[in-house]
């Protein structure tokens, strides 16, 4: 991933600096490029590569309006290389600090104040009501996943809206708001961003309860439970992996909560 970097560097003429920032699983590294840019450089097994298209990741929101808080995109490059694929952003760098730069979970309460989360649900109002004709969370996923995961099915009519379909505390800064990390926004089932970022938060019930308190309008309807299941549904087919062990537990009561059922894989620590 260094060697990936550096040759992102080369490839867009940069001198980046400073300390790599690694993403999930050692498959992002990020820094510094000059005062004013942060260079990303995501790896993706070839055969899993699908091709970009100008409405497609990162680049795709450049068409957001402003009321959506994010970096900007300046350039991009792709290559591949013994089996994988590239791809580098250089983005606009944002000085303020996400809440949680090590983990997507939530550890302690920030203590985030009335205007900030306004501000976060009306971004979320604002990308609902954006179209995509790229689906982030597949209902083909949900119809396979539902019953492995969560032991029940999927419903056959799934609402659907537009998401950040990554939504957790590594990819949020303090005020100034600004979202992070925009690769995989898309169609989402409703409730699924509100519910990720709920599933998050467990392990600060405060945090979690206001979690639940803003997007009550949309958690709290039967679309919404849809899109909480499938973000539970998405974190414990991670936790079967092994990841998420802490708050695995709390995923599953959480689960149980909202479909009568205990989830039927535990996770594997």
């Amino acid at each position: 991933m260094e060697a990936a970097h550096a040759e992102a560097t080369r490839r867009l003429g940069l001198h980046a600096a400073g300390p790599y920032a690694w993403g999930w699983n050692a498959r992002t590294i990020s820094t510094r490029a000059g005062n004013d840019h942060w260079l990303r450089v995501e790896a993706t097994p070839e055969h899993r590569t699908t091709a970009r298209v100008p409405d497609a990741g990162i680049s795709g929101a450049e068409n957001f309006p402003d009321a959506v808080p994010r970096p900007r995109l300046h350039a991009t490059t792709t290559w591949t290389k013994d089996g994988w694929t590239y791809h580098a952003d250089l983005l606009t760098r944002i000085a303020h600090p996400v809440i949680s730069p090590d983990t997507p979970e939530l550890l302690a309460d920030p203590g985030l104040d009335d205007g900030w989360w306004a501000e976060l649900r009306g971004t979320l109002d604002v990308l609902a009501a954006l179209p995509a004709d790229r689906e982030a969370v597949r209902t083909l996923w949900m119809r396979r996943s539902f019953p492995l995961f969560l032991g029940v099915d999927a419903p056959d009519r799934i609402e659907r809206t537009t998401g950040h379909a990554d939504l957790h505390w590594a990819n949020l800064t303090g005020t100034p708001l600004t979202v992070m990390d925009w690769e995989r926004w898309g169609s989402v089932p409703v409730g699924f961003d509100a519910g990720l970022l709920h599933a998050y938060s467990l392990r600060v019930p405060v945090v979690a309860a206001r979690v639940r308190a803003e997007f009550a309008h949309v958690l709290e309807t039967p679309a919404g439970c849809v899109g909480e299941l499938a973000a539970l549904c998405e974190m414990l087919q991670s936790a079967a992996r092994g990841e998420y062990i802490e708050i695995a537990p709390a995923l599953m009561s959480r689960a149980e909560a909202l479909t009568g059922r205990r989830p039927p894989v535990p996770p594997q620590r």
